[in-house]
């Protein structure tokens, strides 16, 4: 048996204006979405989110998740530029003994995501 990818469904109190965060500051592509549903697939390059309001099947008290979505990216200067005065910044970008040059942010709804590139000692 063989896992082939993982795409993380992150519930969002507002389906289109988080789709619309993503798209319109963060680059992605809206690939599917459903107002009927409150559901919706967003992309850029191979990183996949689906977006979704909460199940009425399971208790919700907004967005909530323990860790931080890792983008690897080339160009990690070239997104931290674009990105720096449109976002609320976790940590700016640096360099990191463990070799990778990063930096987080939150989403509009309070998700961190991680932007990192690795780095080689010269």
């Amino acid at each position: 048996m063989q896992f082939h990818e993982l795409t993380p469904m992150l519930w969002v109190p507002d389906v289109k204006q988080t789709m619309n965060f993503y798209k319109d500051v963060l680059g992605f592509s809206c690939d599917n979405y459903s107002d009927e549903w409150q559901w919706a697939t967003i992309s850029r390059n191979t990183v996949v989110f689906m977006l979704a309001a909460p199940n009425a099947n399971m208790p919700y008290d907004g967005p909530a998740f323990t860790g931080s979505f890792y983008i690897r990216v080339d160009e990690v200067d070239t997104i931290w530029t674009e990105l720096k005065d449109k976002v609320e910044i976790v940590y700016p970008i640096d360099n990191f003994e463990y070799g990778m040059r990063e930096f987080a942010i939150r989403d509009i709804n309070g998700f961190m995501l991680q932007f990192g590139q690795e780095i080689h000692p010269e």
